[in-house]
């Protein structure tokens, strides 16, 4: 393998990223049928990688997928992909690494492979496009788009099957291109983004929507305990757009974002306008020292 080429995991090896292709009838392509998780790196160094590959053998129990290798097996894999991959990047400069597994193809003919497929790989997190949002905040929509009720699929599971978050995206773009998504359920409540849970902070409370009803992120997580730490109190609850509207600070949390201010809600300012808040300020400070790296000024710093 050349040395200054991007590398992947693919069922069972190390490879170029340009010589690994997946088959036209993989079930990951053609139904969605598959799942994955990410982490991002700090200085090239994974952030609580067995936390996100634990929640992806959840997400692989909830589907019936083996994928044919044990957590500590996916974990190394993970760790040689990042130690070869991340040096390739420009200074300054941080990845994620996805694990990506579908239950593979339906053997139908004499040169397909049986079994799953297991992907692992890395590329640069776009912090240039994404570092203006720590300095005005992130604007968030509502779409008219439903969250999926846990009833019919469980948002617990980290799947390939983003269809219902994208089409909230693609509405909430058409209002305002870089607005961020999150969708509301079947009765008014706040649920998440693609790939971000949502944040408010009302009378020194900081609160998020039940875990039932999204996908429990690594970040999310990570923040309730550190605002425990902060002797802030905390609820997991349902909130709903008077909640958002009168919010005093609000905030998005994903694996790449970390803690990201909210300026608006459907247009509407929330707080004062100024952010970060201070409590939402708290918890980004205590997250960049939990990091070991002042991830906030990474981004300020891809500002043009």
């Amino acid at each position: 393998m050349d040395a200054n080429e991007t590398i992947v995991f693919f069922n069972g090896e190390l490879r170029p990223e340009s010589q690994v292709g997946i088959s036209i009838r993989d079930r990951g392509y053609l139904l969605g049928d598959a799942v994955f998780d990410a982490t991002r790196t700090f200085n090239g160094a994974p952030f609580k990688l067995r936390e996100h590959i634990h929640r992806l053998y959840d997400s692989l129990r909830y589907l019936r997928i083996d994928p044919g290798m044990d957590m500590d097996e996916m974990e190394r894999w993970s760790l040689e992909v990042v130690k070869h991959n991340h040096p390739l990047l420009p200074s300054g400069q941080d990845m994620w690494v996805m694990q990506r597994i579908s239950r593979g193809v339906d053997a139908t003919g004499p040169n397909d492979r049986p079994g799953p497929t297991v992907l692992i790989e890395s590329h640069a997190i776009p912090f240039a496009r994404r570092a203006p949002l720590y300095r005005d905040g992130v604007r968030v929509i509502t779409p008219s788009v439903p969250r999926i009720p846990p009833r019919f699929q469980s948002p617990r599971a980290k799947t390939h099957n983003y269809l219902n978050l994208v089409l909230g995206d693609l509405e909430a773009q058409a209002t305002d291109p870089d607005s961020w998504a999150v969708l509301l359920d079947e009765s008014g409540n706040l649920t998440e983004g693609r790939g971000s849970n949502i944040f408010l902070v009302k009378d020194g409370e900081v609160c998020t929507p039940r875990g039932q009803f999204v996908l429990e992120g690594i970040t999310r997580g990570i923040v309730l305990d550190l605002a425990t730490g902060l002797d802030l109190p905390v609820a997991e609850k349902d909130l709903d757009l008077f909640d958002a509207y009168t919010a005093d600070e609000a905030f998005l949390t994903s694996t790449s974002l970390c803690i990201c201010p909210v300026s608006a809600v459907n247009g509407a300012t929330v707080g004062n306008g100024k952010v970060p808040g201070p409590v939402t300020q708290r918890l980004m400070s205590a997250f960049s020292d939990l990091a070991g790296m002042d991830y906030v000024a990474q981004y300020l710093s891809h500002l043009p």
